[in-house]
């Protein structure tokens, strides 16, 4: 019976979760219930809740997790002054009269965006407010439209500075550690959210390139369905109005980055520079008052309080988990699979792609990844290309119909005009370039790791 238990509490917790519990409550409390009614029947030794008081104070003393507020109100701050929208209108009126102008406009803020907030709905959100509108009133297809700002949107998985990366890389370290004990390597490497973050730059980077390959493409092949727009001379922004507009969100996500692969500041030193940063522009610009900044803090607030209560829980799950033996059940199941590493990466991949359709991306980092992680990287598998896999993967999971949260998100903010199918066949072509990219990243692993390489060594 005990070594059914811990296939039974995965079965119970999605159980839990379709039935619409709060993820963090579903995964503590199952996890506490299959304990008891382990210790009841004599198969959970009740000495592993010990080690539990030890988790809880790791995490909340955890200083790379500190990054997180940090990096959500530098976001949050830049989506609520409005930033964001005045270099969309400087940028669309000087690309709008080429066809498809206003879609590498949206790429391109929309890349700057999801920089700068690394939370998907929030970038999804914010694009589907400022850009939609303004696309569908210029005569674009509503099917490109949405696709666009779908995929822009999705962008913050893989952009560092991404919360995505920064979950990843704390994760993936401990369980690379797990890893190199469990080979017999006490002379411990580390893996940090720098190297991930410098992993994720060339990515991201083809990403967005595909994205505007494709948009521009479209232009020039079916100009009705990304037309140009008349746009008045009057209307053009000078180049200072547009260095003014372009200059501090770039600054800012340059000093950020900058700063972390130089080896100038941690993740979470740099968070600061961000956050603070953010709070000087937003005060240069004169957006930032009273009403901004407790918005912002509220917001800082909830989801941070939402990452770590997540965070409690899943640490909870994942200790009555390996105390039911469930870490030598996956091993077992890997060791056994045809095809060896590649056999496991890959079933890895398709599981984590279809429970991208029912957990946000925390859940999956904080449930999945440390189970699956210690296994995968014993194996030989490279902890860098392994993280920035998982973050496309998921990326890609989000956007892709029926159930991606990206599309809900923007379904929640598109005009009654524009019709859910037109939503999901405009993310189509992009869900392929996505895939396109996991494809080349497996075949071409140095495009992954070659920067952390060059700049850590």
């Amino acid at each position: 019976m005990a070594e059914l238990m811990p296939v039974l509490m995965f079965c119970a917790v999605f159980v839990a979760l379709l039935a619409g519990y709060s993820v963090a409550l579903t995964l503590a409390g199952v996890a506490l219930l299959f304990a008891l009614a382990g210790m009841a029947f004599g198969v959970f030794n009740p000495a592993d809740l010990g080690f539990l008081s030890g988790r809880l104070f790791g995490i909340v003393t955890n200083q790379t997790l500190i990054a997180v507020p940090l990096f959500v109100f530098m976001g949050v701050m830049l989506e609520k002054t409005r930033i964001a929208e005045t270099l969309l209108g400087s940028l669309s009126s000087l690309l709008g009269g080429l066809r498809g102008g206003l879609g590498v406009a949206v790429i391109v803020v929309g890349m700057l965006l999801a920089a700068s907030t690394g939370i998907v709905g929030a970038t999804v959100v914010t694009m589907g407010l400022m850009s939609l509108p303004s696309m569908l009133q210029q005569g674009y297809d509503p099917r490109l439209a949405t696709g666009t700002i779908s995929a822009t949107g999705t962008l913050g998985q893989i952009i560092p500075p991404s919360i995505a990366l920064v979950l990843l890389g704390d994760v993936l370290s401990n369980a690379y550690q797990q890893a190199q004990l469990s080979q017999g390597v006490f002379a411990l490497d580390t893996v940090s959210v720098g190297d991930l973050f410098a992993g994720a730059i060339v990515p991201g980077l083809l990403l967005v390139c595909l994205y505007l390959g494709y948009t521009v493409a479209i232009a020039a092949l079916r100009p009705e369905r990304a037309p140009a727009t008349q746009i008045a001379t009057a209307d053009k922004p000078a180049l200072a109005t547009l260095i003014r507009s372009l200059a501090p969100p770039l600054v800012l996500i340059v000093a950020v980055l900058g700063s972390i692969l130089g080896g100038y500041a941690t993740p979470t030193e740099a968070a600061g520079v961000g956050a603070v940063g953010a709070t000087l522009l937003a005060v240069a610009s004169r957006a930032l008052n009273v009403d901004v900044l407790r918005a912002v803090c509220q917001s800082t607030l909830n989801t941070t309080a939402m990452v770590f209560f997540i965070l409690i829980g899943a640490s909870i799950f994942s200790l009555v988990f390996r105390g039911y033996g469930g870490d030598e059940l996956v091993h077992g199941w890997f060791i056994d699979m045809p095809g060896g590493q590649w056999g496991a990466l890959a079933l890895v991949m398709v599981v984590i792609f279809l429970l991208g359709f029912m957990l946000d991306f925390i859940e999956i980092t904080f449930v999945v990844v440390p189970i699956v992680g210690p296994v995968l990287l014993a194996m030989g598998i490279d902890p860098v290309w392994l993280g920035v896999l998982i973050a496309v993967n998921l990326q890609t999971s989000f956007l892709t119909p029926p159930f991606g949260f990206a599309l809900f998100y923007l379904r929640g903010v598109a005009p009654p005009s524009v019709a859910t199918m037109d939503i999901y066949r405009g993310v189509v072509p992009f869900v392929i370039l996505q895939l396109l990219l996991l494809g080349v990243l497996v075949i071409w692993p140095g495009l992954v790791t070659w920067l952390p390489d060059l700049i850590y060594g």
